[in-house]
């Protein structure tokens, strides 16, 4: 018999796959969308309530909730690099592995309305929930494997459930699928005794595969990866299974988003995705609804909102698309102790400076393992709300302008600026003053050369404010104090 330490030095076992009717995913359903570019370039649009809905909520939640330690990765560090710590809380990973946590992730205290009302007060307008992270435990029903929320842990459907309160609420609701980075997400690089090959569990941990070298990472492949042009290393039967499991998403859920991360950006995985975006927006078709796929990098050519990871990685210039930054309201995506949080401020600068651009911010929540959202986190979401109450006309349902602002950060891409903004229709602009001065604030944007004349200046939430206009631009005259907590904005009219 060998023991697990001797199997620790081998190459793991093979993966171990859903067996499939003929091996294949199911069938493309009939629809306007065929498996090719320029099939989904000449049908696709980006959904209007996502340009008109500016403000989401992400939410990265699952097992890895309940060690609250490293981050939402802790099952690949727990066998790696946190290999100490977790041996020193939580016992040698060979009695006590990753799966162990499992049901220690009882979400006794999820109340699905609770936390949508929370959403709605915050001002989201839609939600997307880690329906599955790369430590593949699925936080939703599914017929494909027992390693769920509904056999396991929870004993409930925490997807469906959310999704209910979501739709109730009538903000939109997507889901996020992390799947294809299990391929080797969980591989020890440190632990020599640990449970990942013992064969009860394959169906959990795959057993997760040796990063191999010669192909690109399973976490998304470098830029030098794709211009090398190197394949991705999950085998033929783990893409299937990895569709299969999109598909049952979809027509389990009904996603009015699905949101996937780097690993699906390489190119050889192409035709693979080509056939997802196929059966997603046909079975969209056949409800009449409006989806949207939304991927990193330039994982999908076309047909998907583009993501950037952290705000430092958003567009610094107005695009000719749409896009979204997803933002953790943290330090760490996960839940973990003493998580250092952003202040509401400065969400809501991150959020403007987006929407002056044609982007979106879709912050995310660390929700704790009994399905509570923490005192300080709440108090941020409903700091962020009470702003977009009264200055909500400004973000919601608008467009940038042909400006996305005013200021040094113009120039120089400097975050000290004066001004962004956004339009609505043809009559009204809106000008975020980011910087109160007092006195008389002067948007040389807005000269009577460029906007025509103004009709009217309102300060959101407060009143009609005097102003001049001339060639030169917009002088407002300002009230003595900031009436707002916050960033206060012009209605301008025109």
């Amino acid at each position: 018999m060998i023991s697990v330490s001797t199997l620790a030095q081998q190459d793991p076992p093979p993966r171990v796959t859903i067996k499939l009717p003929n091996e294949k995913a199911a069938d493309i359903p009939p629809g306007p969308y065929q498996p090719t570019w320029e099939s989904i370039k000449e049908n696709y649009h980006t959904p209007k309530w996502f340009i008109d809905g500016k403000f989401g909520i992400f939410i990265h939640w699952g097992v890895y909730s309940v060690a609250a330690a490293g981050s939402e990765w802790y099952p690949r560090h727990m066998y790696g690099g946190m290999l100490k710590h977790h041996t020193e809380n939580w016992g040698n990973p060979k009695d006590f592995g990753y799966k162990d946590f499992i049901p220690l992730f009882t979400a006794e205290k999820f109340n699905p309305e609770e936390w949508t009302s929370l959403f709605k007060e915050a001002g989201a307008t839609y939600v997307i929930p880690t329906a599955e992270h790369h430590d593949g435990f699925a936080l939703y029903d599914s017929d494909l494997t027992r390693w769920d929320a509904k056999d396991m842990g929870p004993k409930r459907d925490l997807i469906g459930d959310l999704a209910k309160a979501v739709r109730k609420q009538g903000m939109k609701f997507g889901m996020s699928n992390h799947r294809m980075e299990h391929w080797d997400f969980m591989y020890p690089t440190a632990a020599t005794e640990h449970d990942l090959y013992e064969p009860e569990y394959a169906d959990f941990y795959g057993p997760p595969q040796k990063p191999d070298k010669t192909k690109a990472s399973a976490m998304g492949p470098s830029a030098e990866e794709v211009m090398e042009g190197k394949e991705a290393p999950q085998n033929q039967a783990f893409l299937e299974e990895w569709l299969a499991r999109c598909q049952e998403i979809i027509d389990k859920y009904q996603p009015d988003m699905l949101w996937f991360d780097n690993g699906i950006n390489s190119r050889t995985l192409d035709p693979l995705k080509l056939r997802l975006a196929a059966y997603y927006y046909n079975r969209a078709a056949q409800w009449g609804n409006e989806v949207s796929l939304s991927t990193k990098h330039d994982a999908y050519l076309y047909g998907t909102v583009k993501d950037f990871e952290r705000q430092g990685r958003a567009p610094q210039v107005l695009t000719d698309y749409y896009w979204q930054v997803d933002e953790p309201i943290g330090h760490k995506f996960g839940y973990v102790e003493d998580l250092k949080l952003q202040t509401s401020s400065q969400i809501i600068r991150k959020l403007i400076e987006n929407i002056s651009k044609n982007g979106n911010l879709c912050l995310n929540i660390s929700p704790k393992a009994d399905g509570t959202i923490p005192e300080n986190q709440q108090a941020v979401l409903r700091n962020i709300g009470k702003w977009l109450k009264i200055n909500g006309d400004a973000v919601y349902g608008t467009r940038a302008w042909e400006l996305f602002g005013e200021g040094p950060s113009v120039e120089d891409n400097k975050s000290d600026y004066d001004f962004r903004f956004t339009k609505k229709g043809d009559k009204i602009l809106y000008a975020f003053y980011v910087r109160w001065q007092g006195n008389n604030a002067i948007i040389k944007s807005f000269s009577t050369e460029n906007i025509g004349k103004v009709k009217e200046v309102e300060l959101l939430g407060f009143k009609k404010v005097s102003f001049t206009q001339t060639r030169n631009g917009l002088e407002i005259i300002l009230p003595d104090k900031n009436p707002n907590e916050d960033i206060s904005v012009f209605k301008i009219s025109f």
